[in-house]
């Protein structure tokens, strides 16, 4: 199979697990303490390299006796920017457990929801683990930045506005300005967990970001094959599974969508099917219609507007590849999590763990599979 062909399976597949999904009620939980401590981490690991591996080993030892749990996001492969991950998620969820993890999970289809959503679903997947510590790496040592981080741990909730933090508590303006992405990410999940009622007083783990290493760069050069000095930023792990995904044309797939899917659709759906799609304005499907036939992703492109976003486009691409209706997004995220799908486990004992861990919280049905 080629790697195109690869990433067409990889869309269609995960569009009837979603439909799938989409029929299954929310699991309704208990939330008593964990018979087994968790340390729930969100990471995309898109490659893992020195820096994720550095926040995971810094987590464990804080706290040797817990569960680490990567929470890996899923369906689609796109990432919250709406780009395609450089793996697919088995593969990461395998290199997660190699490189420490002792359970790896499937998290929200990131690139097909907007920020606000998928913040918001990885929340309610951390209060499904009633996770005991969340970490976090940070980039910006701002004296405005570590105010926040101390609102944090002290579980007091703030919020992001038009360029600027503040604090729902107190009102205070805690930061003037714009956050990097990462440390975005950080406020976003807070103010998500305040929204469900997740009480994360002193769950936090801030851990500082490790200099001179950069997934952009790390992709660049696995775009073009030179592996040379990547030991510096990858782990010797990361790069054998790296190579060998390229050997069977299963990597790397961030530069690649399913385009004749994608074409295929944005060539043929409705102006009725186009307006359902989730995310989606009427300017952009005004403008498919108008422009149509496209015969490549840069027209496309072109014809989807800008917005708030400067990852909208990405996303929208997304959304036109999977074709997911809005009433179907807002249903799943009503539902989320339907189920803990298990992407990998270390070990029997830590998968029993993890297990009891849910069963003992569970008031309904325990759903939980592994893939």
């Amino acid at each position: 199979m080629s790697i195109e062909d690869y990433v067409e399976s990889i869309i269609e597949k995960d569009l009837i697990q979603f439909k799938k999904d989409l029929k299954l009620p929310k699991m309704d939980m208990d939330y008593k303490k964990n018979v087994y401590p968790v340390i729930a981490d969100f990471t995309e690991y898109s490659p893992l390299h020195n820096g994720h591996l550095y926040c995971m080993n810094k987590a464990k030892q804080a706290h040797p006796d817990a569960l680490f749990v990567a929470v890996i996001p899923g369906l689609f492969e796109r990432n919250g920017r709406g780009l395609p991950y450089i793996m697919h998620r088995n593969t990461r969820a395998k290199l997660a457990i190699s490189l420490g993890a002792d359970i790896a999970v499937e998290g929200p289809p990131m690139g097909v929801m907007g920020s606000g959503q998928y913040s918001l679903c990885l929340a309610l997947m951390f209060k499904t683990l009633n996770a005991d510590y969340i970490p976090r790496g940070y980039i910006s040592n701002d004296p405005q930045f570590m105010t926040i981080l101390n609102y944090i741990r002290d579980g007091r909730p703030v919020a992001p506005r038009p360029y600027k933090i503040v604090s729902l508590d107190d009102k205070k303006v805690l930061l003037e300005g714009k956050l990097s992405n990462d440390d975005y990410v950080i406020v976003s999940l807070a103010k998500s967990l305040s929204k469900i009622g997740f009480d994360y007083k002193d769950k936090f783990i801030f851990i500082p970001r490790l200099e001179n290493v950069s997934g952009t760069k790390i992709r660049q050069c696995v775009s073009s094959s030179n592996f040379d000095n990547l030991d510096q930023m990858l782990p010797e792990k990361t790069i054998d599974i790296l190579k060998n995904e390229i050997e069977y044309n299963h990597a790397p797939l961030h530069e690649l969508r399913a385009n004749k899917r994608l074409l295929n659709n944005v060539n043929n759906l409705s102006m009725d099917e186009l307006s359902n799609l989730t995310l989606i304005d009427s300017d952009t499907v005004k403008n498919i219609i108008e422009g149509r036939p496209f015969d490549n992703l840069d027209d496309l492109t072109e014809a989807i507007t800008y917005g708030f976003s400067s990852h909208r486009k990405q996303r929208i691409l997304s959304v036109l590849e999977a074709t997911i209706i809005s009433t179907e997004m807002n249903k799943y995220i009503n539902n989320y999590p339907q189920l803990i799908r298990i992407l990998g486990y270390k070990s029997k004992e830590a998968l029993n763990k993890f297990k009891f861990n849910l069963e003992n919280n569970s008031i309904g049905e325990i759903r939980i599979t592994c893939q």
